[in-house]
């Protein structure tokens, strides 16, 4: 395994198919490093932008035979593995696996191990703490006894797309105006940013070999939950958010009521909603003598927040949401997230296989909106350009440019071509008034025998509970309007070609 500069390090990262994991990957290849990854199931990889420049070891860290295998000519590995599961047995399963990993770096002779683990209450014993909490705090004393320097890095609440913390914050921010919460809406946090996770994970790869210790990170902001949903509110362009604490509620109880409001997993609910009983704040910022600050450094919890949700608030479509091959920013989605990361998304999906060449169904396709129509019940179009213009939009009346050829940021009706690729796509973005954010993709594909094929999609992106609202509100009526669209699209390229 060779370095990719003269500087860079050998390192190893499990967890790679996690959030922190799949993000910390290309940060250490941007920082010159060779990187090998160890996973159970290396096709779980294949969907990363990055795979084709990593070496993947198939293994488990509770097998000290591949773990042994995946360390052979490292210099420093990441550990980033932790069990999520409430089941019984999941604290001695992180605790076998942690003594393996320590012992079998120490063999390989690995300079330094990096772990991120959850940062604890200074003022609870470790017995008293939840079961995750209590198994993070062991794993990282397990690692920092096991003979090879380690750098222990402990956070609290991370904030970016994708992160679970996050995502339980989205969701019930967008969803409830009105909150009945636990009292742990109370208790204080100093969240931190995902920038600033990674940034330190991969300077932590460079400390001094006398340095074996935790570090705690985070970011320079104290609030409660309360205040982070509020900002959350206010940063998202939410309309005030009521929040009514109610002591009753039990973590166990707030699992159940975090898993009927959000689509966040039961089995990540819990522990998230158990953690958030403690005060969680940084007592020392020793990480900074070794990965120096910038100015601005680390990310206040407002430019964090805006940069998890700088793709929407620029009306862009993520990389998980549309068909682009790589990830933005580290606080942006990934398209190997989970289907519950990311936000809310609706999308109404239609497929045709369709009777003409690629290039007559293109010149449908290009030709839409304006004189020629919509290709769907015209009442239908119209009354919606109506009510637009009636609540101060611009409805229909702006038609298009050009009656046959379309340009990015062409208006047409009361939609703009956010992007094209002629012959292939056509990406509109709409600019109506809605509760929410929406886009129509229509896509041109290569058939066989000289046909084509019409994929058609609409997109929504709600905005608090009025969004949801509006989608199941018209969502009756897109078989007629999407459905028949994108018939009548198929069948005007197979009749004449579309308009000319």
């Amino acid at each position: 395994m060779e370095s990719r500069d003269d500087n860079g390090l050998r390192c190893l990262v499990t967890g790679a198919t996690g959030y922190i994991g799949g993000r910390l990957v290309p940060e250490l290849l941007d920082a010159g490093h060779t990187v090998r990854c160890l996973a159970r199931s290396p096709e779980k990889l294949r969907d990363y932008p990055w795979a084709g420049e990593v070496e993947v070891s198939k293994g488990d860290v509770t097998d000290a035979e591949s773990v042994a295998a995946a360390m052979r000519g490292i210099e420093v590995a990441y550990y980033l593995v932790h069990a999520l599961s409430s089941g019984a047995g999941f604290e001695e399963t992180d605790r076998k696996a942690a003594r393996i990993f320590g012992e079998q770096a120490r063999a390989a002779g690995i300079r330094r191990i990096v772990y991120l683990g959850g940062l604890t209450p200074a003022d609870v014993p470790e017995q008293e703490l939840s079961p995750h909490l209590r198994s993070r705090a062991e794993v990282g004393r397990i690692l920092l006894d096991s003979g090879v320097p380690t750098a222990a890095l402990r956070a609290a609440v991370i904030i970016g797309a994708g992160s679970a913390s996050f995502e339980m914050l989205r969701y019930l921010t967008e969803r409830l105006p009105v909150m009945v919460t636990p009292s742990w809406v109370s208790t204080r946090i100093q969240p931190i940013g995902v920038r600033d996770v990674l940034r330190y994970l991969v300077g932590s790869a460079r400390m001094p070999a006398e340095v074996n210790r935790t570090f705690d990170i985070c970011g320079p902001d104290v609030m409660t939950y309360r205040a982070m949903m509020e900002k959350y509110a206010e940063v998202a362009g939410l309309p005030h958010r009521l929040i009514l604490p109610v002591p009753m509620l039990t973590p166990r109880l707030s699992s159940h009521w975090i898993g009927l409001v959000t689509p966040v997993p039961a089995s990540i609910a819990r522990p998230l909603a158990e953690s958030l009983r403690y005060e969680v704040v940084c007592h020392e910022h020793d990480i900074a003598d070794h990965v120096p600050d910038g100015a601005g450094q680390p990310f206040s919890f407002d430019t964090a927040l805006g940069l998890a949700l700088q793709r929407v608030r620029e009306a862009r479509v993520t990389t998980r949401w549309s068909s682009a091959s790589t990830p933005g920013i580290p606080s942006d989605p990934l398209p190997t997230d989970p289907d519950w990361a990311g936000g809310s998304l609706y999308t109404d999906v239609r497929e045709h296989d369709v009777d003409a060449s690629p290039e007559a169904l293109w010149r449908v396709v290009e030709g839409i909106g304006g004189d020629n129509g919509w290709y769907s019940f015209p009442l239908a179009w119209a009354v919606r350009g109506w009510l637009d213009r009636l609540t101060g939009g611009v409805g229909l009346r702006r038609g298009r440019r050009d009656a046959q050829r379309l340009r990015v940021g062409d208006s047409l009706d009361f939609w703009r071509v956010e992007e094209i690729e002629p012959g292939r796509l056509l990406r509109l973005r709409a600019e109506m008034r809605l509760p929410g954010l929406a886009w129509l993709e229509m896509y041109v594909e290569e058939g066989e025998g000289g046909r084509s094929h019409y994929r058609q999609r609409a997109i929504f992106h709600p905005s608090g509970l009025l969004g949801h609202a509006y989608w199941w509100s018209v969502s009756p009526f897109h078989a007629i309007v999407f459905g028949g669209m994108s018939r009548n699209i198929a069948r005007a390229a197979g009749k004449d070609g579309g308009p000319r």
